[in-house]
């Protein structure tokens, strides 16, 4: 427990504490809302930050909008919200943060299988560069809240199968357009295209632990965070629209991780999404 507490208050990202007292020397007082200190108690139990008494007024507005505002804006259930936000805090590569909110993940139910898929999925998106620290910072925040490593394996293909099932898996998600993709492509990238479909499909898309709805919307967030990448994110909001994450939904998953990634990011994730909706219209006018 003593290493548990450790790792929060390391992070320094922890905000207000319960209640609305004082803060520091009664200079300044911090006017949390009922609710975003019931919010915060339900993701930090019994959790003081220092960060109100040094800024008292950043926590006053940030707890308000975040733990208050923004969770209360729609119905997205708690747990897929932290799935989200986990895969948004990977994306921008807030690790502080990464660790402040992973407990919070557990306690609103992400389990340490989630949690490793979606670090594990991450690499092929953002590659082992950027994805070691959150690797180490979840096996450290598991450790210490008493799980035992290595977790139960999810692994469903083989180093023989993993190309056939990852294209299945492209072609369950895109359509038949993407069957035997890795085949057409000019000579000199046609390995990319092979990767995609043995390591990004076939090593991440057909491990247990995550289904595929859950994994085009952690996909989405780890787009939608790290910025650049147009492109695929519209093809992936296509790719979400088609395994049943629809329209709404998309946006209630951006409007959870705003607070996370801020509104430039946030907004060209909407445009990305009423682009794919579009496109979504268009085939089937034709």
């Amino acid at each position: 427990m003593k290493k548990y507490l450790a790792i929060l208050c390391a992070a320094g990202l922890l905000l207000a504490p319960a209640g609305g007292a004082a803060a520091k020397g009664g200079e300044n007082t911090v006017n949390i809302t009922k609710a975003a200190q019931e919010y915060h108690e339900k993701m930090f139990p019994g959790y003081a930050s220092k960060l109100r008494e040094t800024d008292p007024e950043f926590v006053e507005r940030f707890d308000n909008f975040a733990f208050d505002e923004v969770v209360n804006q729609d119905d997205l259930d708690g747990r897929t919200r932290f799935m989200a936000i986990l895969s948004t805090l990977l994306g921008c590569q807030g690790i502080d943060a990464y660790r402040a909110v992973l407990p919070a993940a557990l306690n609103f139910g992400v389990t340490p299988v989630e949690v490793k898929e979606i670090v594990y999925q991450a690499t092929a998106y953002l590659g082992i560069g950027r994805t070691y620290p959150f690797l180490q910072a979840t096996n450290e925040v598991l450790e210490a809240r008493g799980v035992k490593l290595p977790l139960p394996g999810q692994a469903t293909t083989t180093m023989d199968d993993r190309r056939e099932k990852g294209n299945a898996a492209q072609v369950e998600i895109f359509g038949e357009r993407m069957k035997n993709f890795w085949q057409n492509a000019p000579a000199e990238t046609r390995h990319i295209n092979v990767w995609l479909a043995d390591n990004c499909f076939g090593d991440y898309y057909t491990r247990t632990g995550l289904d595929l709805r859950q994994r085009e919307m952690i996909t989405f967030c780890y787009l939608a965070a790290q910025g650049g990448c147009e492109p695929q994110l519209t093809a992936h909001a296509v790719g979400n629209m088609r395994v049943g994450n629809d329209r709404e939904f998309l946006i209630k998953v951006v409007s959870q991780c705003l607070p996370y990634i801020g509104y430039p990011r946030s907004l060209n994730a909407i445009r990305c999404i009423n682009d794919a909706a579009a496109q979504m219209e268009n085939a089937k006018k034709e």
